[in-house]
């Protein structure tokens, strides 16, 4: 890692392990930089860059966690929207294919999870028939069964870490950390 301008090439970068025992490396918190985040066998799966890498990757994990098990990143001292856009652009052409997460799947990696979409034909059939108010219920309560999923298996790959969901969002059928 470097705090220079001058950005290294993805290849340059050493990938370290996503999770240190059960935690994102805390020595991001609050750092500006570019990150590409790997699946357990080190496919390039997103490239990003965020204003603090430590929660940008904390949500990556929530949102995607089998996708997330390694990454290579580097931190920047003078935030330039330029120079992250164009490093983000350097990576992606070096691995020599779009991942995943910067094309199809890009909404899976950068907005919240829909609950809705885990909904089967009864459920909907079912929340079809509800008031606003049973329907608001309905969604709070579907979120919260993939809520129970998601810790469930990030508790499987050893994660200790608190994860908090925005229980606002709960209530549309989202699941965003808070």
């Amino acid at each position: 890692m470097t705090s220079s301008q001058s950005m290294a090439s993805l290849t340059q970068l050493e990938a370290r392990p996503y999770l240190e025992n059960g935690q994102i490396s805390e020595q991001f918190q609050g750092q500006v930089g570019i990150y590409a985040i790997f699946d357990a066998v080190q496919d390039l799966q997103y490239v990003g860059y965020s204003r603090d890498v430590y929660l940008s990757l904390k949500q990556h994990l929530v949102r995607q966690p089998d996708g997330c098990h390694w990454v290579k990143l580097q931190t920047i001292a003078r935030p330039s929207r330029t120079v992250l856009e164009e490093t983000r652009n350097a990576w992606i052409a070096e691995n020599g294919a779009l991942p995943p997460g910067n094309g199809d799947a890009a909404e899976a990696w950068t907005q919240p999870v829909d609950a809705k979409r885990t909904m089967s034909a009864a459920e909907w059939e079912e929340y079809k028939g509800l008031d606003d108010l049973a329907q608001t219920k309905y969604l709070k309560k579907i979120a919260r069964r993939l809520e129970a999923e998601i810790l469930e298996k990030l508790q499987q790959r050893g994660v200790q870490m608190e994860l908090r969901f925005n229980p606002k969002l709960k209530e549309t059928g989202l699941l965003d950390l808070k």
